[in-house]
């Protein structure tokens, strides 16, 4: 199957997944994840193991004393080596490609070509870990209790204000029990964190200790004159290397071949990995502002006030002064998940109604709130997906 035939199989998947309705239960950056960095490495995998973009991905050359596929084979499944003492010395005229010469000095050996698609597929496995947990300890929880509400304003007028109070009477029958339900979502959003940081200090290890100034290597490569620059990327992915293969010749002597092996794979790695790079950065400093922001949603009621004000646009002063006070840390989280899929004008409907019912108590004319499980039956749209799994 080509590259575009396989991506083409990916970028279905994720369309019919991702543009169906579905209730957010996280935010940009904790999607930024499990999503983004996932598919990217995913996408990184089916690259390097296509070979119709580069052909075989080892050709050595050698004296013929060994067939052509023989040492291809060998050196593929072994390793190669180059010289970092003939780095940065002139092509044609010192050494005859970067990195070889003389043996008789230090060696670098390569065989992390070979393990290069395992790691990626293994690296968007685990990026996509802590959404997996945080997934089924929310236990669809958002989907439930907000179906029919999310989305644009829809359905009859009087519908929608009894799924609103159903809402409501749930939130307030459930006040203070969402404690652990808040412990998971942050405890899944560290775990971004620290996973993003242990993704980098191993494939720095994979690299053998050039992926963490591989960025900036190359950043002041491009800015150096063309007279008196080196790739640092041909540095840690040669093109060209050594190769040694031992066999026994006719009298029983140990022969040894000495072959040139053009690594064309180097050209899709150096690219990936330079991009992987910038993006692990990236993704490293938001998902620490993401830290900081959830701590001070957890430790500041300043913070929560202006997320009710600015985020929600809800701004009676003794309403969001009611919620802050009267409501914990799981509790503003749930409400601050139901926002993010609700219209405004709806959520702030829905919140005048809670601060009133803990203001002045429950009409006792409504329903008593059923459990997460009971209301799924309630709204046709949760009858429809049901049995959708969260992404």
């Amino acid at each position: 199957m080509t590259v575009f035939g396989m991506a083409s199989a990916v970028a279905g998947f994720i369309k019919v997944r991702y543009l169906i309705d579905k209730a957010m239960i996280d935010n940009i950056v904790f999607r930024a994840h499990y999503r983004v960095t996932s598919a990217i490495l995913f996408l990184s995998c089916i690259i390097v193991t296509a070979n119709n973009l580069i052909g075989d991905p080892i050709q050595c050359i050698n004296d013929r004393g060994v067939p052509g596929h023989v040492i291809n084979t060998y050196c593929w499944i072994t390793y190669t080596f180059t010289l970092p003492h003939e780095q940065g010395k002139i092509v044609g005229t010192e050494v005859a490609h970067p990195g070889l010469g003389n043996e008789n000095q230090e060696k670098t050996y390569h065989s992390y070509y070979q393990w290069v698609p395992f790691v990626l597929f293994f690296q968007g496995v685990v990026f996509y870990v802590p959404h997996w947990l945080w997934k089924n300890w929310e236990e669809g929880k958002i989907r439930m209790i907000s179906g029919g509400l999310r989305g644009a304003l829809v359905g009859e007028k009087a519908e929608r204000e009894q799924r609103q109070n159903r809402l409501v009477q749930y939130l307030i029958e459930t006040m203070h029990q969402h404690n652990t339900y808040a412990f998971g979502y942050f405890l899944c959003e560290a775990l971004n964190f620290i996973n993003v940081i242990v993704n980098i200090v191993l494939t720095d290890k994979f690299l053998g200790g050039a992926f963490m100034s591989y960025g900036t290597d190359v950043v002041r490569f491009s800015n150096m004159n063309q007279e008196n620059r080196t790739d640092p990327m041909v540095a840690v992915f040669p093109r060209v290397t050594k190769c040694t293969f031992h066999k026994f010749g006719p009298s029983g002597s140990i022969q040894k071949h000495d072959a040139l092996c053009v690594l064309a794979l180097n050209i899709l790695n150096e690219k990936i990995y330079i991009f992987l790079w910038f993006w692990f950065i990236i993704l490293a400093i938001l998902s620490g502002l993401a830290i900081v922001y959830s701590a001070a949603v957890i430790l500041l009621p300043s913070t929560r006030e202006t997320i009710l004000k600015r985020r929600f646009r809800f701004g009676a002063p003794n309403a969001v002064d009611t919620i802050i006070r009267k409501t914990q840390v799981g509790d503003f989280l749930l409400l601050h998940l139901l926002g993010q899929n609700m219209n405004l004008l709806v959520f702030g409907e829905i919140l005048d109604e809670f601060v009133r019912r803990m203001n002045f108590g429950s009409n006792s004319n409504l329903p008593s709130a059923p459990s997460t499980l009971e209301m799924s039956p309630i709204y046709p749209e949760i009858e429809k997906y049901g049995k959708e799994t969260e992404t």
